[in-house]
């Protein structure tokens, strides 16, 4: 039964309340001559009074649709919609008494006020017994609520009551409040009890939960109360009000810090006709498509409608998620999705996927990126960086497909680390085969920090944040480019579409900011507040922990700045930098190769250093 009325669509429940009062004013008119002429036969004392029942009724409904009676929401009937129908009944017996006059209908002048005191009071109780009834249904069809107790009977605690009994996750049996002078009281229709009541309430009622919603109470005190009822074996929750979680500033109401909001600058517009163009009925492959990068490469790929779209990944794991994410879509979009397990290092399980999908466009986003793990992982940063580009790079020119795009990283200029490094390497890997390349363009993007990215500082000072804190910064100096994931992402498609060969595609991504800023601005915009190292006044502490190997203060974007070209987009650059001959990248990766095949890892650190312009080996020096 409550299933069906839950199925009801939002008309057809206000069609059944306009129905409903309608059929309470002839009901109540009748009541009303019963009560006032003594009798339950009232019609044989007013036989001409017929009239005023058809007129009332008829014009009634207009004045209950008028005073928006059946929009009413019966889980949320409180003293406003009681206003409501308080100003329906009087609309009602003005309408009686002006029907009487002017049809000139002999009826006693108590009538109408007894029938308006009569529709105000059924129509109230026709929606308490309503809600009565629907929450008995909704019991028998939900499982067992959990049983909550409510510390707290302020404006908090009284909105948690409505709202828990709305959504009805769970029964709250009583208030519990510190207020000697609210003991006693109903509040929200749920009793008072002071704290020394709560043993014997848990024990009565069973109680599973106590919700603390006192907003006002400082740090302190509510940390007083967490471990007084934390000796009580029961679960506790700390809520802050509805209207605190509205405001944004509720202590413990965290709300998803928006990339958008810690941009510092105003978003970049990329959509451009040429990316559709570039895109719409090509296959394409994307190769660590279960990335923060990869995965929404794919996304943003399904909107400029490829023939089909290749998701290729090493971890089984990744590719599932992303599958799972985009195979809905893809179905609506009417655009095939293909999952190939594989490393980018296995040359002869590229060369077969690319050959067996028949693939156009190649966007190359799988690589070890996070500095601290490559910096002690070197051997395999590199094998997977630097061999695995050159795999994907040449099985593309071998097949002559039509374009491969890079996705780079700033810290590939200048490196102070392994990763960076790496990056640059296989930068001079892509720009070398080019000069060799008649039919495949090959072009790189290169970008700062990708806000929600792994390993990005959104989701862990996010961590920290709801932890409790303290948020960690390596240095009060550290500054980074950042954009979104879905920036970067849309950079890459321009980039496949703007390629001439062997250009870096760069985005104009404003000043860079200072990571404490950053850290600072999402304390706040979480609701809470920086603590103050002097006088430990604050919610979250911001604490910085030092350089970490192979981290700069600073990141830049371009090698030499005076190679900057313009692009049809006037936030797009594109660079023309210098490269190695032919001979010294075979003699490179003849070297890196030697070095992985042995497990030598200083001959890899010198092999980079003499290489890569501008690295100096951040296990020398860390503060480049």
């Amino acid at each position: 039964m409550f299933a069906l009325l839950e199925r009801l669509t939002r008309p057809q429940k206000r069609l059944i309340f306009l129905l409903a009062d309608t059929g309470l004013i002839p009901i109540t008119l009748y009541m009303a001559f019963a009560l006032r002429y003594g009798t339950v036969t009232p019609m044989e004392l007013a036989p001409d009074a017929s009239v005023l029942f058809i007129l009332l009724t008829v014009l009634g409904a207009g004045v209950i649709h008028l005073f928006g009676l059946p929009r009413i929401q019966l889980h949320t009937f409180e003293n406003r919609a009681t206003l409501q129908v308080g100003l329906t009944a009087a609309s009602l017996v003005v309408l009686a008494i002006s029907c009487s006059y002017m049809f000139r209908l002999p009826a006693p002048r108590s009538v109408p006020l007894i029938f308006g005191t009569l529709f105000f009071l059924s129509s109230v109780s026709m929606r308490v017994l309503g809600l009565l009834g629907l929450t008995t249904l909704a019991d028998f069809g939900r499982a067992k609520r959990a049983t909550v107790v409510i510390y707290g009977a302020g404006s908090g605690g009284a909105q948690l009551a409505v709202a828990l009994r709305q959504a009805q996750e769970a029964n709250p049996v009583a208030f519990i409040d510190d207020n000697s002078a609210l003991h006693g009281l109903i509040v929200s229709g749920l009793r008072v009890y002071a704290a020394s009541d709560l043993d014997r309430l848990i024990a009565t009622h069973k109680v599973e939960r106590v919700l603390v919603a006192i907003p006002s109470a400082s740090a302190r005190r509510r940390n007083e109360l967490v471990d007084q009822l934390s000796n009580m074996d029961i679960e506790v929750q700390i809520l802050p009000s509805y209207v605190e979680m509205m405001a944004g500033n509720g202590l413990d109401a965290l709300r998803p810090v928006s990339p958008d909001e810690l941009l510092g600058r105003d978003k970049v517009a990329l959509d451009t006709p040429e990316i559709a163009k570039t895109y719409a009925g090509r296959i394409v492959m994307v190769t660590g498509a279960g990335g923060s990068i990869g995965s929404e490469l794919c996304r943003q790929l399904l909107e400029c409608r490829p023939e089909r779209i290749v998701l290729f990944e090493q971890s089984e794991f990744a590719l599932y998620e992303i599958d799972q994410d985009l195979r809905h879509r893809a179905k609506d979009a009417g655009i095939p999705i293909t999952t190939r397990l594989g490393s980018v290092t296995n040359k002869a399980r590229v060369a077969s996927v690319i050959a067996d999908e028949g693939v156009d466009i190649i966007l190359h986003a799988a690589a070890y990126k996070h500095v601290p793990l490559v910096e002690e992982n070197e051997l395999e940063g590199a094998r997977n960086n630097v061999l695995g580009t050159q795999t994907i790079a040449e099985c593309a020119h071998e097949a002559g497909i039509e374009r491969m795009i890079l996705i780079s990283t700033d810290k590939a200029v200048r490196p102070a680390n392994i990763m960076g490094a790496t990056k640059r390497m296989a930068e001079l890997v892509i720009q070398d085969l080019q000069t060799r390349s008649t039919t495949t363009k090959f072009s790189m993007v290169r970008f700062g920090n990708v806000l929600g990215s792994s390993g990005s500082v959104l989701p862990l000072f996010q961590k920290q944040i709801a932890a409790g804190g303290p948020v960690t910064v390596t240095h009060t100096e550290v500054t980074r480019f950042f954009m979104t994931i879905p920036e970067a992402a849309r950079l890459v498609l321009l980039a496949g579409a703007y390629a001439t060969g062997g250009d870096v595609f760069v985005l104009d991504m404003g000043e860079p900011q200072k990571i404490i800023d950053i850290a600072h601005k999402m304390v706040q915009l979480s609701g809470r507040t920086v603590m103050d190292a002097e006088t430990g006044v604050g919610d979250i502490a911001i604490t910085i922990t030092g350089l970490r190997l192979g981290e700069k203060l600073y990141e830049e974007l371009l090698i030499d700045d005076d190679s900057l070209l313009s692009t049809p987009h006037p936030k797009i650059l594109r660079a023309q930098e210098d490269t190695l001959p032919q001979a010294q990248v075979e003699a490179m990766i003849h070297e890196l190769r030697l070095c992985v095949t042995d497990g030598d890892t200083p001959r890899l650190r010198a092999l980079v250093k003499n290489r890569v312009h501008g690295y100096q080996d951040s296990k020398i020096d860390p503060h480049p």
